[in-house]
């Protein structure tokens, strides 16, 4: 492992934009809209399946305020996805502005334009539909191959092939394996055969999806949103209108949360066609009620997990099947259900003979799914650590050493995750790190706390990624000023999570100036340079690269005006801490010298701009370990202490990964414990709300401690790798064991609830 004094990184730096939050400067997209917008109203179906057969819109039309009124006779047949994804697109073009067909309780009927939300109100309650109400399919498990089809349209469209049907209700499918799966399982001493079932839980995020848009002073589309994804929602919005990418402008101001719900262009297009129809601004702002219902949650999934071992706690197979529910629209069906297994199973390259992993995604009448942090391998991880820990509870083994092993360790090339070597895993010294601060051999047995009460301990460890390799590109423009500061333009979008700050402290390091002497500004299609966006957990890894490579590019441009300054050439200068210097002389010119020279009698632009991609993604690695305390006579389940040690490569700023950290060990409690998505037999969620949709608060965390064990990513800017996913996958498999050694119960679907706690019984052996 490499090591380095750094300037600026490792550090633990204040937030860009910390000022500005915590005095309520208006910084949001709610905050710049003009007093003037159309507000922007969605009349949604109550059917989960069905044709609008007729609609009449002349009474609200009439509405003192209403602007226009649209329905699917008013919008352009073309199909698209809401999925902001890099080409080649994987997720189908099945949406359209407005469609006839309604395919969810939540689905788009109408759009109202009003000069204000009185008017709108007022106009969705006047707007008289009929429905040919259509039987549904809500059940993911017989969607496959039904007589009842989610998408029977002739222009539904597969950009490109991944296994997918709409005549199937098939949005993709897949089968891969290495190895005699079968023979290897039936020579087994031990083969566990278990099925996990995960809801569609939803982001939840403060601010919910909100867009404004205008026509700007050249007749451009001027779209400013809350998403995590400039570029894609221009592309998905040129698709949708049908006009060309130059005509639209796409910028994000401050996001309040994302966690992936805005990696879907869920309310864009709907300001965007008004303010195209009419020439006018408008706003969207979903209430709370449509971010639960039409929003983009979690997808679920059921995963079936064989597991084949020896008496002595070796496991040499491992077969997954990952059933995903996609809902009525394909948005990210292709690409999460991939990673329930490519992020699972290789954990265990150390032992592993042989695995194999299938799927199928599916579409179903109810609310489309999308992206969540985590993206498909929270779900594979939940399941797969579930049942190394059954594995070493039948063994008797403490499932800290059955990890110990079969665990992947740094060096192991992983088939299972595209044959990419494990080039900086630091795996085993989290396990180390955690069993010992955690005092692991102290809590794990079961202790009576008297009063019906016990406590007791689980763990489980996990894998993310750090991009999409051979795919995500993240680019950045590094400016020097005249004042010798630097300019930092970048078109990853920061939801929160501090990318800016994480971005200008890699600018500051190459550099060697203060992060106060970087200003950075994005995201904007316009002006910032292309970027896949703020997903993956691409980021700080993607992005960063690209950061470095454009200082060092910088710098060589710089030593070129300097050696005009110097009257020297270039291959006599050379950059170190913040000034050009001439070789075997007292000769310097500082920074500003270059800013100021930039801007008179000069052909050597002081800016440079850099691309990054990378081959392959290496992976972050945790673990995390539990301590809870569980009432056997209610069911109730509080958590005592949480603590995770994570491998994310070099921390470029530690006290942004440890929040990162307790924020995603926050959602992976409340998933685990109470969050949940409940459909009526009508197919209507009954969680519209915060009042039925159960959320973790500070209250139910116990004590959260986040440590690091550093390890170098060869590829990654200062040896970083990735921390926003890979955090919220360990507390379901720990909570789900330690309710186990509690009562004796196997857990499989979460939530865990109290009720479902208190009148379960042990299974029989």
């Amino acid at each position: 492992m490499e090591h380095k004094n750094y300037n600026a990184i490792n550090k633990s730096v204040r937030k860009k934009d910390a000022m500005q939050l915590l005095l309520g400067k208006p910084v949001y997209t709610e905050d710049v809209v003009p007093d003037d917008a159309l507000v922007v109203k969605l009349l949604r179906s109550p059917h989960a399946n069905a044709i609008v057969s007729e609609i009449n819109t002349k009474a609200a039309k009439l509405v003192p305020g209403v602007v226009d009124i649209y329905t699917w006779e008013d919008v352009p047949n073309n199909r698209f996805t809401n999925a902001g994804q890099t080409y080649p697109e994987a997720s189908p073009y099945d949406r359209l502005i407005i469609d006839r067909h309604v395919r969810f309780v939540g689905d788009v009927v109408a759009i109202v334009a009003a000069e204000n939300e009185k008017a709108a109100d007022k106009a969705l309650k006047l707007i008289k539909v009929k429905y040919e109400v259509l039987e549904a399919v809500l059940d993911f498990r017989t969607a496959k191959d039904s007589k009842l089809l989610v998408h029977p349209e002739d222009n539904w469209v597969a950009p490109c092939e991944v296994g997918g049907s709409n005549l199937r209700n098939l949005v993709a499918s897949e089968e891969s394996s290495n190895g005699d799966v079968d023979g290897i399982m039936a020579d087994c001493d031990i083969v566990l055969d278990r099925t996990y079932h995960t809801k569609a839980y939803n982001q939840a995020m403060m601010e919910t999806f909100r867009t404004y848009t205008s026509m700007d002073r050249y007749g451009r589309l001027h779209v400013i949103s809350s998403t995590q994804i400039v570029f894609h929602v221009r592309r998905i919005l040129s698709h949708a209108l049908g006009i060309p990418k130059t005509m639209i402008r796409v910028e994000k101001p401050r996001i309040g949360g994302g966690f992936g719900a805005k990696q879907t262009a869920v309310s864009e297009v709907y300001p965007a066609f008004v303010t195209y129809k009419t020439g006018r601004p408008a706003m969207i702002i979903f209430s709370r009620e449509e971010s639960q219902i039409a929003g983009s949650p979690r997808h679920e999934m059921e995963v079936r997990v064989r597991l084949g071992a020896s008496k002595e706690g070796k496991i040499r197979v491992l077969d997954l099947y990952t059933l995903s529910n996609s809902g009525a629209y394909g948005e990210h069906g292709p690409t999460t259900v991939g990673l329930s297994g490519h992020k699972s199973i290789p954990m265990y390259t150390g032992s592993l003979e042989a695995f194999r992993f299938n799927y199928d995604v599916v579409y179903t009448n109810t609310m489309a799914a999308g992206a969540y942090r985590g993206y498909g391998a929270t779900q594979g991880i939940f399941a797969l650590e579930t049942t190394v820990n059954e594995l070493a509870e039948k063994l008797g083994m403490d499932p800290t050493e059955i990890r110990y092993k079969n665990m992947l360790k740094e060096g192991m090339v992983m088939p299972a995750y595209y044959n990419e070597l494990a080039s900086a895993c630091a795996l085993d010294r989290c396990l180390d790190h955690c069993k010992e601060i955690f005092d692991w051999d102290s809590k794990y047995p079961v202790r009576d706390m008297g009063n019906g009460k016990v406590r007791t301990a689980g763990m489980g460890m996990a894998m993310q990624g750090s991009c999409i390799s051979n795919l995500d590109v993240g680019s950045a423009t590094v400016k020097l000023t005249e004042d010798g500061t630097f300019m930092l333009l970048i078109g990853a979008a920061d939801m929160g999570t501090g990318c800016d700050t994480i971005l200008a402290q890699m600018v500051a390091e190459c550099m060697d100036c203060s992060v106060d002497d970087v200003a950075v500004f994005g995201a904007d299609t316009d002006a910032s340079p292309y970027d896949s966006g703020s997903y993956a957990s691409s980021t700080t890894y993607i992005t960063g690269k690209a950061v470095e490579k454009a200082c060092m590019e910088l710098k060589t441009k710089m030593c070129t005006i300097a050696a005009g300054l110097l009257n020297c050439s270039v291959e006599e200068v050379y950059f170190e801490n913040g000034l050009l210097k001439r070789i075997n002389t007292d000769e310097s010119v500082s920074v500003k010298d270059i800013g100021v020279k930039a801007q008179l009698n000069n052909p050597q632009i002081a800016e440079a701009s850099a691309s990054h991609s990378s081959p392959v993604s290496p992976p972050p690695y945790m673990v995390g370990m539990v301590e809870i305390e569980l009432d056997k006579l209610t069911g109730e389940v509080s958590i005592i202490d949480f603590m995770s040690v994570v491998d994310c490569g070099i921390p470029i700023n530690p006290a942004l990964a440890r929040i990162q950290a307790e924020g995603g060990i926050v959602q992976g409690i409340g998933h685990t414990l109470m969050e949940n998505i409940t459909y009526s037999p009508e197919g209507k969620p009954y969680e519209s709300s915060f009042m039925q949709y159960k959320l973790p608060t500070r209250l139910d965390m116990g004590k959260l401690r986040v440590e690091f064990e550093h390890s170098f990513e060869p590829t990654g800017p200062f040896g970083a790798k990735s921390i926003g996913e890979i955090v919220i996958n360990t507390p379901a498999p720990a909570i789900a064991h330690a309710i186990y050694r509690a009562t004796g119960v196997w857990h499989r679907e979460i939530p865990i609830t109290p009720e479902r706690i208190a009148m379960s019984k042990p299974e029989q052996n």
